[in-house]
């Protein structure tokens, strides 16, 4: 995981989109939706990183930390996807909020007991939020060009290592 050097305006806003969210003091399903709102209205470019990080990498998707709160309550992610790449189906730790920045993200959605409940294509400017349970999933890239989405988590994930609570598979 990598971080970018400056915070632009952009970033900016939706930092303060975010701590206003959680100011509210809502249980974790409320308080993804409010952060999903404000990342709805404050919507960054994918020029939040540099030309060289939106490049990813070959081997693996590429995490770029661009935010972390100083008090650990959440953090700002951003996830460079080349074509094929994917994650294992995992769970997460606290709720999460993702928007796609690039391209196309292909989720896939899975009940406790591993069925497939529901997947879809999220395009450039589509927001998902959710929090556990129910929030077991993997992400494909399944198109030719990469994607770039942003991921706030709700905690300090450059501290615990990772959003994942469990892998599945």
């Amino acid at each position: 995981m990598t971080t970018t050097a400056a915070e632009t305006s952009e970033l900016t806003a939706l930092i303060s989109s975010v701590r206003d969210a959680i100011g509210r003091h809502s249980d974790w399903n409320q308080t993804a939706q409010h952060v999903g709102a404000g990342l709805r209205s404050n919507f960054p470019s994918p020029d939040v990183l540099t030309a060289e990080q939106r490049l990813g990498s070959p081997d693996s998707y590429q995490s770029h930390t661009l935010h972390v709160e100083p008090d650990g309550s959440f953090s700002i992610i951003a996830v460079v996807w080349r074509p094929g790449q994917l994650t294992r189906i995992h769970d997460h730790v606290t709720w999460c909020v993702v928007g796609v920045l690039q391209g196309v993200e292909h989720e896939e959605l899975f009940d406790a007991d591993l069925r497939l409940i529901g997947e879809s294509d999220n395009h450039v400017g589509e927001v998902s939020a959710f929090a556990p349970p129910g929030d077991i999933h993997r992400v494909h890239n399944t198109f030719d060009e990469t994607a770039i989405s942003l991921h706030i988590y709700g905690t300090d994930v450059t501290r615990i290592g990772s959003s994942v609570r469990r892998y599945y598979d």
